[in-house]
């Protein structure tokens, strides 16, 4: 294993103390709660919006904290749910008044922990609602959940929702506007080579030269099925054919289309897979309105992809515009 790293043991901590050195002018970063929080937060009459989960999907949760996006993200280890009690600290530290949004992808310990973060808020006076987000049309159950994985809509719905929310929108037009998303949207993903967690030290499964494996989740669980390698263009329709079923998205319709790094593939790659999506679209006379490609969702060093499409609205097309200034998502400004 070849990593930049210190210790495994630190690489959590220093990670999020770098993310501060380089960007205090849209956040600030406790390291004894592991949370990341909007500079100017709270910001009274505004919902707050708060995400999480394991650390190890980078820029995910903590890179979209900041204007237009995330008021606070909360980061466990490797992979590995954080707990309630960091939930509860960043829901202070954002609560203006207007009520608080969790959300959370479906996975069993960030729902549960996420769930009891919510009912310590309420004690406290804090108006808290919640949107899962179950996006992967990979499996219905996998290791960590129980129904589908939540994964690309969930960048999403953060760009969205919290566009929406700095528009001063009150939380139930907010959590309605979260539920919409995530139900218009669809992901699926795919791994060229396993991922290295660090405090392990080895890959998580092997792949043999000739082999991928399709529908992963995040953390590297299996997917569909284990095939031969294929092309680029092989390899997208195996993904976007049964997002499109699903969705069942018809001719005339429009989408943000999202092809997402898992964190080992070059931006050269993924336009290539872009390239050989936006002709799959063409060809069944469904319009890209929008679209995000790079790495943001990650599942560490893994090489792969995954693809997600939210049928979109004039709605969440000008949320989605709306001006975003965090770490890892800017534009607008």
């Amino acid at each position: 294993m070849k990593k930049l790293i210190n210790s495994p043991e630190s690489v959590v901590k220093e990670s999020l103390s770098g993310m501060q050195a380089l960007h205090s002018n849209l956040i600030r970063v406790d390291l004894e709660t592991q949370t990341v929080v909007r500079a100017d937060a709270p910001i009274r009459g505004k919902v707050g919006i708060i995400s999480g989960g394991g650390s190890g999907h980078e820029p995910l949760h903590g890179g979209f904290v900041g204007r237009g996006m995330l008021d606070a993200a909360c980061l466990g280890e490797i992979f590995t749910s954080p707990v309630p009690n960091q939930m509860q600290a960043a829901t202070r530290a954002i609560d203006g008044g207007a009520g608080v949004l969790y959300i959370i992808k479906n996975y069993t310990g960030d729902v549960l922990n996420f769930e009891m973060a919510a009912e310590l808020a309420a004690a406290e006076g804090i108006e808290v609602a919640s949107i899962i987000t179950n996006d992967d049309v990979a499996v219905q159950d996998s290791l960590y959940t129980a129904g589908r994985r939540g994964i690309g809509v969930t960048v999403l719905l953060e760009k969205i929702v919290g566009g929406l929310a700095e528009a001063g929108a009150p939380l139930g037009i907010v959590t309605e506007m979260a539920q919409r998303v995530n139900g218009e949207g669809r992901s699926m993903g795919m791994a060229l080579t396993s991922s290295t967690v660090p405090a392990l030290g080895k890959a998580t499964f092997e792949l043999g030269e000739d082999e991928m494996e399709i529908g992963i989740g995040i953390h590297g669980e299996p997917g569909r099925r284990r095939v031969k390698l294929a092309s680029a263009a092989e390899i997208t329709e195996m993904l976007v054919k049964p997002i499109v079923e699903d969705l069942q998205l018809k001719a005339g319709e429009q989408v943000l289309a999202f092809v997402n790094g898992m964190g080992g593939t070059p931006l050269i790659e993924l336009y290539v897979v872009a390239h050989e999506l936006a002709k799959i679209l063409r060809g069944k006379n469904i319009t890209i309105a929008r679209s995000l490609a790079g790495n943001y969702i990650t599942s560490l060093d893994m090489a792969g992809c995954s693809i997600t499409l939210l049928r979109v609205d004039d709605e969440m097309v000008r949320y989605w515009d709306a001006p975003v200034h965090t770490p890892a998502l800017r534009w607008g400004i």
